[in-house]
């Protein structure tokens, strides 16, 4: 079970998925620390492979399965980084992929799925759709279901990114974290009170899509659907799997604006360089524009990913 997940078991999934990952960099910027008050820590997932954090979760969740199981491939439904990951990582493992995406997905991402060989469904833009599409595709194939987040193993994947930040910067008071369905939060949440149980993690999301900040202030998973905010990878819905972790873990979830978003996504790509999509700039957006709601000094943020079409800038 997730909520029981040891330091031990989030540094056997790190041993195990190391020959499929980046260790990727921790940047700083002296800018940024000067406009936030802080010092302020970078963790650049969009330096993972496929860009983005969720390679270590698909990888993490293909390595778990048994031989027979990965002879008859993996199915996925996701509107982007997931797909890329689980493309990516079935590649590395030389099995099939059948990739379900909705139909108004950006294409460099569509494009970047099957460049890694998956075979990719399309259909209508609706999480009924997606998991209708995967049901159809698994009972035809026998593929198993690698789930975006609501899964342990693709959770604990994610965690290790905490667990490698963790050690590469040593002594972080707060860690900024974005927040779709909870996988990612609730891995990092869960490696980071492992490793230091006064680190507090903060969610972070678009106030266009806040279920879950309206969960934690109802104390159970409230369903709102996303509006459309720019930060696409952040529009689903938390689950009772992550949620029971964010209600144990994570301090708060603070939400921001659409404008707050791009100004954020714009700094980093002009003040640090580093082409962050507007999910990950969701992460730094409070450290810019409600520093009062951040607390500590030594300020930890996780950079989810960096796949965004440039024509989008």
């Amino acid at each position: 079970m997730l909520l029981d997940a040891t330091l031990a078991d989030f540094e056997a999934a790190l041993a195990r998925i190391a020959p499929f990952v980046h260790q990727t960099p921790v940047h700083t910027s002296r800018s940024l620390n000067a406009r936030a008050g802080a010092e302020v820590y970078l963790k650049c997932e969009l330096f993972q492979r496929a860009g983005a954090f969720k390679m270590r979760g698909a990888a993490n969740a293909i390595a778990r399965l048994s031989d027979a199981e990965r002879a008859r491939g993996v199915v996925a439904h996701s509107s982007g980084n997931h797909a890329q990951a689980v493309a990516l990582a079935a590649q590395d493992f030389g099995i099939a992929a059948h990739i379900v995406m909705p139909e108004n997905v950006p294409r460099v991402k569509r494009e970047a799925t099957e460049g890694y060989g998956a075979k990719v469904t399309l259909c209508a833009p609706t999480m009924q759709a997606r998991e209708a599409a995967c049901a159809e595709i698994a009972s035809a194939t026998g593929a198993a279901l690698i789930p975006p987040y609501d899964h342990d193993d693709v959770a604990m994947g994610q965690g290790t990114c905490a667990l490698e930040f963790l050690r590469q910067v040593p002594g972080l008071d707060t860690l900024l974290v974005p927040v779709s369905g909870g996988g990612l939060i609730s891995g990092v949440a869960l490696a980071a009170h492992a490793v230091n149980p006064d680190i507090s993690i903060l969610g972070c999301e678009p106030a266009l899509a806040d279920d879950a900040a309206r969960s934690m202030a109802a104390g159970q998973v409230v369903v709102h659907p996303a509006g459309p905010t720019i930060a696409d990878g952040l529009r689903a819905q938390v689950c009772d799997r992550t949620f029971a972790v964010l209600q144990r873990h994570v301090a708060a979830v603070l939400t921001v604006s659409e404008d707050e978003i791009r100004e954020a996504m714009v700094y980093l790509w002009e003040r640090t360089k580093l082409m962050a999509e507007p999910s990950a700039a969701t992460a730094l957006a409070p450290l810019l524009f409600q520093r009062d709601r951040v607390p500590g000094q030594r300020i930890g943020v996780i950079l989810s990913g960096g796949n965004v079409e440039a024509r989008l800038a």
